[in-house]
């Protein structure tokens, strides 16, 4: 019936809009036609056309896309607190817990390291030692900013006609939702069609007093005091970045490594982002694990290790930070009444495009098996899903060279393959590696060490000299890196890189000018600014 009622409004829309001129014009068509579409189609046997269930970046870009469509969408979102008690609002991991928080404190850590170089350039600072950071003063910003973009996103979602539904969603069965609310009662919609999008916690490692006294990365962007001594058990991007905010902060930070840095990504590059936070400050605990958390008396905390040869060993921090992994929250949803299947060790979804083994179940984002866990990743693929569901799209996600960055001290931006990949894939004899030190202008003033600010291109070595890999170290990497990923997406090549004029005098521009190789056995330090 609904379809009837709305077949008159088009015919009118049509009749009196013959040529649409404005963009609002455009997406009113747009939407009408896509409401009777969602109507014909759905025969009104399901409550909503999609139900979305997660309210993090992924989930919320594939509601907003499919109502601008014309489908009827609703959203459930619903926080567990972390066993600290730490609880945010709709936006998910990225919005309050991940890289909008993180990037502010990364932020505030380069101030502070500005204001010390300041006086190089001429700045009177006086007492500039006694400067320091009022860790208060910045969680209380960082919270701010982040409750704003709470509201911003439920308004926006309200503006676009999204339900949202504050419940922990899980299935009944293959088109029936469930959610406890506040008040007690059980919300249940039906849908058509159903992504999962609920991204993933931070892991514990099984040893006493790790969840009673422990915090992750679920607290430390509101811990309500200063941090104090910390330990980072983990160096994955997370346990590097978190340590290097902290020591950039003034506070006492160590990483303990179970085995390597950087899992995943080039290991010269990972080794030389450890190398450079050594020289900042941080401490390395490496090849250990840690055995037992033990409150003192005076509220800190006494943590036993083990190292690599089974001695034990301890010491007392303030604070213990777990950054060891993340699991996909999988397991709340009751996927069994819906017959998706999950992977074993990891509980993540093995979907096609996307799409479950139940063909009218979706996943976007971090409980994707094998996929990149990026907020951007997820939003991507979370828009063209919903493309192709209600926008008559036959769009795929690809996967392949996706940017990312690490916010360490000395960022670490890569698209492509490492090293390593590279040579497994086409072997040692078919790749090229080109690569270079550096010397960000910024650096020379304040006499800063330059040591570690490297690049490396890997590139096929015969036939068109494709680029497999660019890795970069150094000042503002990530918007270093965003640019020569578009490149990448365009197949470049070396000639094509080497051909290309750069800006001068910028970071950047040493991708233009990297002409040393590996295989040559050259020196790849720089003669001078210009060589």
């Amino acid at each position: 019936m609904a379809m009837f009622a709305l077949v008159p409004r088009l015919v009118l829309l049509s009749r009196s809009q013959k040529l649409p001129t404005t963009t609002t014009q455009l997406k009113s068509r747009r939407r009408l036609f896509g409401q009777v579409m969602c109507a014909f189609y759905s025969n009104e046997q399901y409550m909503y056309d999609l139900v979305v269930l997660g309210g993090g970046s992924g989930g919320l870009a594939a509601a907003k896309q499919a109502s601008e469509l014309g489908a009827k969408v609703a959203v459930f979102d619903y926080v567990t607190p972390s066993p600290q008690g730490t609880k945010w609002g709709l936006g998910g991991t990225c919005v309050n817990v991940g890289c909008i928080p993180k990037k502010l404190m990364h932020q505030a850590a380069l101030l502070g390291e500005a204001v010390h170089e300041a006086a190089a350039f001429g700045w009177q600072i006086p007492q500039i030692k006694s400067v320091h950071i009022d860790w208060e003063a910045l969680t209380t910003a960082v919270q701010n900013h982040v409750k704003s973009v709470n509201w911003v996103t439920r308004v926006e979602l309200r503006t676009k006609n999204v339900e949202y539904i504050n419940a922990l969603g899980n299935f009944k069965d293959p088109h029936t939702i469930g959610g406890l609310m506040k008040n007690g009662e059980e919300k249940i919609v039906t849908a058509k069609n159903i992504i999962i999008a609920v991204g993933g916690r931070p892991n514990y490692p099984d040893i006493p007093g790790a969840i009673e006294y422990g915090i992750t990365s679920d607290d430390i962007f509101s811990l309500s005091k200063p941090p104090g001594k910390t330990l980072v058990v983990g160096a994955g991007y997370i346990g590097l970045e978190c340590a290097g905010f902290l020591n950039g902060l003034g506070y006492d930070a160590t990483v303990m490594i179970r085995s390597i840095v950087l899992r995943g990504f080039d290991q010269q590059m990972a080794n030389t982002i450890a190398e450079e936070m050594e020289h900042r400050g941080v401490h390395f605990i490496w090849q250990a694990k840690p055995k037992a958390l033990v409150k003192q008396a005076d509220g800190r905390l006494l943590v036993q290790w083990v190292d690599k040869d089974g001695q034990e060993h301890k010491d007392i921090y303030d604070t213990v930070l777990f950054a060891i992994g993340r699991k996909a929250l999988t397991s709340d949803l009751k996927l069994e009444n819906a017959g998706v299947k999950v992977v074993d060790d990891s509980a993540k979804i093995d979907a096609q495009n996307e799409q479950t083994n139940v063909s009218h179940i979706y996943a976007v984002g971090d409980v994707l098996h094998k996929k990149p866990e990026l907020t951007p990743v997820a939003i991507h693929a979370g828009k063209l899903l919903a493309k192709r569901l209600f926008g008559n799209s036959t769009e795929l996600m690809d996967y392949t060279n996706v940017a990312t960055t690490v916010f360490s001290p000395l960022e670490y931006g890569c698209v492509g393959l490492s090293e390593e990949q590279a040579v497994s894939i086409h072997g040692e004899n078919e790749i090229e590696i080109y690569h270079a030190y550096y010397k960000p202008t910024e650096f020379f003033v304040p006499q800063k060490s330059n040591d570690r600010c490297y690049l490396k291109v890997v590139a096929l070595r015969h036939k068109d000299q494709k680029v497999l890999g660019m890795h970069f170290i150094g000042p503002s990497a990530g918007e270093v890196i965003q640019g020569f990923a578009a490149a990448m997406k365009a197949n470049l090549t070396f000639p094509q890189l080497k051909s290309t004029v750069g800006i001068h005098p910028t970071t950047a521009e040493e991708f233009t000018r990297v002409y040393v190789t590996k295989r040559s056995g050259l020196d790849p330090k720089p003669q001078s600014c210009c060589s």
